[in-house]
Order: structure tokens, then C-alpha cells, then sequence
């Protein structure tokens, strides 16, 4: 496998502490329903949940910002709520999880993005089964004013100043805030600022040129290419012409249970098995760890190759928890430190 010890990821992850990371990207917020099977309802053959808990966690780019903070850096975000009440509760959570939401921008007359999740929960109310999930959402792009307001905000943010950030996520979910305009605008902003640029998209990878890394799954990475990958060597082969057509110098694409796969320039592609193949619960967020974890791994002063290490360990965390969960520095560490015991660094 690789020569790398446990002792050096353990130090990447302190290293991790204080980083400070600005994530531009769409806004979501995860809302997680939690209700106990009562009856079958009389007007159709469908459960009828009474419900017992609901709660409003970070989504979408917010969700990296959640991680990153989780980790112990100090994150901003960049992006746009509607003038509603959902809003404003992301907003305070985010608040709340010592996140700077400076760089958020209202916009009146669309909706901020929200994914309610329902769940049946069983014995002693532990959650088994998502049934539905709701999502209501604008994708028109952000444009005009509102569009000039984000740009001065990420502007402000990225300053060269002692405390501007090592390094930007660029989060999109198709939202209409990571259209090619702010794409590259921000991108242009970050490299200017000097800060590592990670971009963690939904589609049209190939629009994030100049970032440092990409970190798509294997279908945006297909959706991307125009292709099916199938077999070893066509999922080395679409790593290498992502890089290639992104000018990165690194992509990570992650594959669910099949793991991870990093591709850089002048080195051999390094594919990591998942770190939990059994006990998944939910995978919802995971990739927003990935890249949190990834990025802040480089802020650190990490190589690509121990960064991907650090990320895949991070992913078989929050899977394990439901709804879009993050991993903590002493959760990364005890991790690390099992992978290490292990023997995984031969």
C-alpha cells in the first residue's frame, strides 16, 4: 500500500486547529424529521408517523463549514438565504457552531434551499428507515444585485490581510450560486489571495479550472466525461483526464463502497478501500466531509496522498451517523490512530 505513519496524520489533524477555510458555495438547510410508526392511515395505504423530533443541521456547503468548524478552524461562508424563517435558523445554528455568516447574502425573492429528510424510528426511538425526502429549492442563477453583494462579500473575505483564509471550498449543488460567473470570479479571487482552492461540484467539473483539487463522486465524474466507468482502467482514465482537463493538480473521487481513488500529476493513481463497508446508516453529507477534510489536510501542510488518507477516514465516521453529520478532531484521531494499530501504513 503506502509508507505513511500514523504519527504524521495525527499531526496533520492538530495542524487542522485554528486553519482558516472560506466555503463559497449553494446554502441548504437539512431538516430531519423523526417520527414513530403509529397506524396505517384510513385515506391510503401509507404509515401515519407521530412525530418526535426535529431538528435543522448545515447542508450543502454549509455542511463543509460544519465539518471544517467541527475540526477546529476557523470558517466563513460565502453564499445566499431567502428572507424567511429557515433562514434564519441556519443562520443562528451556524452561528452557533462558531461559524463566521458574514458572507451570507438575502435574497428576497427566493426560498433558502431546504431538504426535509423523514424518518421512521423504531424500539427505544432509534432511527431505521428514511422514508421521504422533500426538498424545496430555486435553481434560477443568482444574478444582479444579489450577485454583486455575494462577489463583495467573498471580496471582504478573501482581503489580504494576516487573517485572510489558507484556503477556499467551493461548494455547488446546483443551486444557482456556483454558475460560471461566480465560479470564475471566485477562483480567480482565492489564487490572488494565495489560498489552496478545493471544488467539491455537482456537474461540469471542468468549469473549476485552476483550482488545486477537485473532489467529485464517480457519477459526476461520469456526468462530467460523458462516460460510463466500468473497470479499473477506465476509472484511472477518467482521473487522468480530469486532471488533465481541469489543470488541478489533484482529484480525489470518491465511490461509495468502493472507496476512493486520488490521481496527481507524476504519481501513481492510490485507490483506498472504504473504511466502512457494514453499519452504514446514512451517506447523506458524506462528500462535504471528504472535502473539509481534504482541504484543511493541504492547509495543514499535508501531501494529496496523506490528505486522501485523512478524508477516507473521516468519511467512515459520518456515515455512521444520520442526517449530514460531521467528524471531530478526537473522533479523527481515534481513527487515525486505530487505522495506524491496524497496520494499514505498510
Amino acid at each position: 500500500m503506502m509508507d505513511m505513519a500514523g504519527g504524521r496524520l495525527r499531526q496533520l489533524v492538530e495542524g487542522m486547529r485554528g486553519q482558516r477555510l472560506l466555503v463559497l458555495g449553494d446554502i441548504v438547510a437539512d431538516e430531519q424529521v423523526v417520527g414513530r410508526a403509529a397506524t396505517v392511515a384510513r385515506e391510503a395505504p401509507v404509515l401515519v408517523l407521530e412525530e418526535d423530533e426535529r431538528t435543522i443541521l448545515p447542508g450543502g456547503a454549509t455542511n463543509a463549514a460544519a465539518n471544517a468548524a467541527a475540526l477546529g478552524a476557523a470558517v466563513s461562508v460565502c453564499g445566499v438565504l431567502g428572507d424567511d424563517a429557515m433562514g434564519e435558523l441556519l443562520r443562528e445554528r451556524l452561528r452557533a457552531a462558531g461559524i463566521d455568516v458574514a458572507g451570507l447574502v438575502v435574497d428576497p425573492a427566493r426560498p433558502t434551499t431546504t431538504k426535509t429528510r423523514i424518518w421512521a424510528g423504531g424500539v427505544q426511538q432509534q432511527v431505521q428507515q428514511l422514508l421521504l425526502r422533500v426538498d424545496r429549492v430555486s435553481r434560477q442563477p443568482v444574478e444582479g444585485a444579489v450577485l454583486e453583494a455575494l462577489m463583495s462579500r467573498l471580496r471582504e473575505g478573501l482581503r489580504p490581510t494576516v487573517g485572510r483564509p489558507g484556503a477556499v471550498v467551493m461548494s455547488d449543488y446546483e443551486n444557482g450560486v456556483m454558475h460560471r460567473t461566480a465560479v470564475s470570479e471566485g477562483i480567480a479571487l482565492a489564487r490572488h489571495a494565495g489560498a489552496i482552492v478545493v471544488a467539491d461540484a455537482h456537474s461540469d467539473l471542468l468549469r473549476f479550472k485552476g483550482v488545486t483539487a477537485l473532489t467529485p463522486n464517480q457519477p459526476e465524474a461520469e456526468a462530467t466525461l460523458g462516460r460510463s466507468i466500468t473497470s479499473p482502467a477506465e476509472l484511472d482514465r477518467a482521473g487522468a483526464d480530469l486532471l488533465a482537463g481541469s489543470g488541478a493538480e489533484a482529484v480525489l473521487m470518491t465511490r461509495g463502497r468502493e472507496g476512493m481513488a486520488l490521481y496527481t500529476h507524476g504519481s501513481a493513481p492510490l485507490h483506498l478501500p472504504a473504511q466502512r463497508r457494514e453499519g452504514v446508516v446514512d451517506p447523506t453529507g458524506a462528500g462535504d466531509t471528504v472535502a473539509a477534510v481534504f482541504t484543511l489536510a493541504l492547509a495543514a501542510g499535508g501531501s494529496s496522498r496523506e490528505a486522501a488518507v485523512l478524508a477516507n477516514l473521516a468519511a467512515g465516521v459520518v456515515v455512521a451517523k444520520v442526517g449530514t453529520a460531521t467528524v471531530s478532531a478526537d473522533e479523527l484521531l481515534a481513527v487515525v490512530d486505530g487505522w495506524a494499530g491496524g497496520g494499514a501504513a505498510e
